[in-house]
């Protein structure tokens, strides 16, 4: 017995039903299936991408040119990862200027994800006081800026080392362990400085 043919248009008088090849049925399975396994790969590259400051931190960010100033951005984005990370209360959003831009609402991500953002955040905060040395390596923002910056590292150290003690996940360790790289790279930095020139020293340089 004949199978009857799928579309009444193809079962004209005289003609024989139409009927795609299994070779172009295999053809096609295929390329869907190429299609959903590209979906899926672009869907888990999407869920791993992930910017280390939120929209309106970067904002900030480009609003300070002087690099202290710029640092100080970066260690209130890292001192609102740890309170999340802490549970604690959010540091003061006090701003630094009138026309400064707003902090904005405040990042959301798993541990590992925020502990990410702060070893994100401290590699860019290095990076900018590279180039500012590159450029003018006698710039006296350096030095400030190098001094509060290793401020905070010894503090993310001291946190980190609790976080060490309580986390067993094996993601959770390598970001802190990756956080306190960063910080360490600070910190040895930060022990050649020059001790900062007080007020008398000013005053006995002066003829």
């Amino acid at each position: 017995m004949k199978r009857p043919c799928v579309s009444m248009k193809l079962n004209a008088p005289g003609k024989r039903c139409a009927r795609r090849s299994p070779g172009r049925w295999a053809l096609g399975l295929l390329q869907l299936s190429f299609c959903a396994a590209a979906l899926l790969i672009t869907g888990s590259v999407a869920a791993q991408t992930r910017d280390h400051l939120t929209e309106q931190e970067t904002d900030l960010v480009r609003f300070h040119q002087e690099l202290d100033k710029r640092i100080e951005v970066f260690i209130k984005a890292i001192d609102r990862r740890f309170a999340i990370i802490n549970g604690k209360s959010q540091p003061d959003s006090k701003k630094l200027t009138k026309d400064e831009p707003e902090w904005g609402a405040l990042p959301h991500g798993t541990r590992t994800e925020l502990l990410g953002d702060v070893a994100g955040i401290l590699d860019e905060a290095i990076t900018n006081i590279d180039d500012v040395s590159r450029r003018d390596e006698k710039n006296p923002l350096i030095s400030r800026a190098l001094r509060k910056l290793t401020t905070a590292a010894n503090g993310y150290l001291a946190q980190l080392a609790i976080l060490r003690s309580q986390s067993k996940d094996a993601d959770e360790q390598a970001a802190i362990e990756r956080v306190a790289d960063n910080a360490n790279q600070i910190i040895e930095v930060g022990a050649t400085l020059p001790p900062p020139t007080t007020e008398s020293d000013k005053k006995k340089k002066k003829p």
